[in-house]
């Protein structure tokens, strides 16, 4: 009998024998009961560790199939919401942070989908890195989260990472042409490309909206 504990323990397990073929492509696993005989623990153990495998895209669960192991999987990609400030400094460059404004006001037209109509908490800053702009951080807050808390000196961003959860959310990436406030705030030439990402969080109601638009040459890199 294998020495499992813990679901986490039971999911590696299972992902070390779709690797290594032992369960081939294509192939359909053995029953969770079978395995939680085999590893010694109990079958929502199983069950927990297989789901957070289908989840992932290493197994295709269905319903009276049993559990497969995909001839070719859909691996599904996630993200992380960093801490721009981590960021800065997993390149070895110190960060640094302005507080630009933080004022409530009307939410744009283009954001009442997202947000709806009404006011929200408007708060824009500037993170650097190494004393050069590094990323321009342009985000609505509902009025109901952080209230009395200040972003002078720590950014709404790392705030939020650090004290608010969130239920679902939205993320996309794409360039926009640098304008005017985006010259001054980034120091970069007019026109030039750069790299944004929009992001929402929700709960049972919209909790905010971010872009964050980062300097010229900035390259993201992410695990799959």
């Amino acid at each position: 009998m294998m020495a499992i504990t813990g679901w986490q323990a039971a999911r590696d397990e299972a992902l070390r024998r779709i690797r290594a073929r032992d369960w081939p492509p294509g192939s359909r696993i053995p029953d969770e009961a079978d395995l939680a005989a085999e590893w010694g623990v109990a079958r929502a153990t199983v069950n927990r560790a297989l789901r957070d495998l289908a989840d992932a895209g290493y197994l295709d669960r269905r319903r009276k199939g049993g559990t497969r192991v995909p001839v070719t999987p859909v691996r599904m990609a996630t993200f992380a919401i960093s801490i721009i400030r981590h960021d800065i400094e997993a390149r070895g460059q110190v960060p640094g942070y302005r507080l630009l404004s933080d004022r409530i006001a009307p939410v744009p037209e283009a954001l009442h989908a997202q947000l709806g109509a009404g006011a929200m908490r408007h708060v824009v800053a500037l993170h650097t890195a190494d004393g050069a702009p590094y990323c321009l951080e342009d985000r609505w807050l509902a009025p109901r989260i952080a209230e009395g808390i200040r972003f002078d000196t720590l950014s709404a961003n790392e705030w939020l990472v650090g004290n608010v959860s969130f239920a679902e959310g939205t993320l996309a990436f794409h360039a926009i042409a640098a304008d005017d406030a985006l010259v001054r705030a980034l120091a970069c030439a007019p026109g030039a490309a750069l790299l944004a990402l929009d992001r929402e969080t929700r709960d049972l109601a919209p909790i905010t909206w971010v872009r964050l638009v980062y300097a010229p040459g900035y390259r993201m890199e992410t695990g799959l």
